[in-house]
């Protein structure tokens, strides 16, 4: 457990997650989509810092990504206090890396983390599922993150599937400009997309140990339309290999063949844009803590 000797601070990370593919093929009667998507934990992460109180206080530090009263880890943090009957508080502190409305997961993943730490900081002995549980009332997300696995995710992301897959180097670019989840979905328009690919046995998802590349992100071409920045990313992704959306948007990315060569060409994209080169994580670093509970 890395510990901020000054200060008593716990220091740990919160990892991105890109979508290999995201296929839409219906939605519940309650108006959410039901989808089929492969979640891969990438190498870019949140740097989240704890340090308990005695008093019970959830106090918030660092960047914020919304309002305090918004906030996924002050809300994972008063989740856990009240479901697990934990008195004691903490001061949660982030430093964002990752970046939002981004469709990497970072705000599902420093919820995640948040209640993964204070699971173990306050000694409430929750266990993997029972924390999975609890995040799935923060977000459709905070699950996966917790499960700890790269996965196949089906139905609005509660069904979890997990999945080895082959070490991968990705170029990242978030084009400056944050999608909104809720309106991706809302312009959607599932009868537009007779062509869209359902996948009944999801292991057909490779060949030859590569992920195929008819599979794709049916909110792409939506989220294309609204923020135009995402196909210029797409476009200038092309020059590496077959590039792709994640999630919602509005961050792109594709597999590498060669990381030196990335470089040099990210290095000349637009000043707007946050670039990175990440590697592909085969589970959560905070996986272990939940292992034996």
């Amino acid at each position: 457990m890395p510990v901020d000797s000054d200060s008593c601070f716990v220091n740990l990370p919160a990892p991105a997650k890109i979508n290999r593919f995201l296929h839409i093929i219906g939605r519940r009667s309650d108006g959410y989509h039901l989808l089929q998507s492969l979640f891969e934990l990438v190498s870019l992460c949140d740097d989240l810092s704890f340090r308990k109180l005695e008093n019970g206080k959830i106090e918030r530090i660092g960047d914020l990504a919304s309002a305090p009263g918004d906030d996924l880890c002050v809300r994972a943090a008063r989740l856990l206090q009240r479901e697990a009957g934990c008195r004691a508080g903490a001061v949660v502190r982030l430093h964002k890396k990752i970046p939002s409305g981004a469709g990497l997961g970072g705000g599902s993943s420093d919820a995640a983390t948040t209640l993964i730490a204070l699971n173990r900081l306050w000694g409430a002995g929750l266990s993997r599922s029972d924390l999975m549980d609890l995040g799935a009332r923060l977000g459709a997300d905070v699950p996966f993150f917790i499960g700890g696995r790269s996965a196949f995710v089906e139905g609005v992301g509660e069904r979890l599937s997990p999945v080895d897959l082959p070490d991968e180097l990705f170029a990242v670019i978030w084009p400056g400009v944050g999608s909104s989840t809720p309106q991706a979905f809302q312009r959607f328009d599932l009868t537009s997309h007779p062509q869209s690919l359902k996948i009944n046995n999801l292991c057909g998802c490779f060949r030859n140990g590569r992920l195929r590349q008819d599979l794709h992100n049916d909110l792409e071409q939506v989220v294309s339309e609204s923020i135009p920045q995402v196909p210029e990313a797409l476009a200038y992704l092309g020059r590496l290999g077959a590039a792709r959306m994640t999630g919602s948007g509005s961050a792109a990315f594709a597999a590498l063949s060669d990381g030196k060569a990335a470089e040099a060409v990210l290095r000349r994209a637009p000043e707007a844009w946050q670039c990175f080169i990440v590697r592909s994580l085969h589970e959560h670093p905070l996986s272990g803590w939940l292992d034996n509970i």
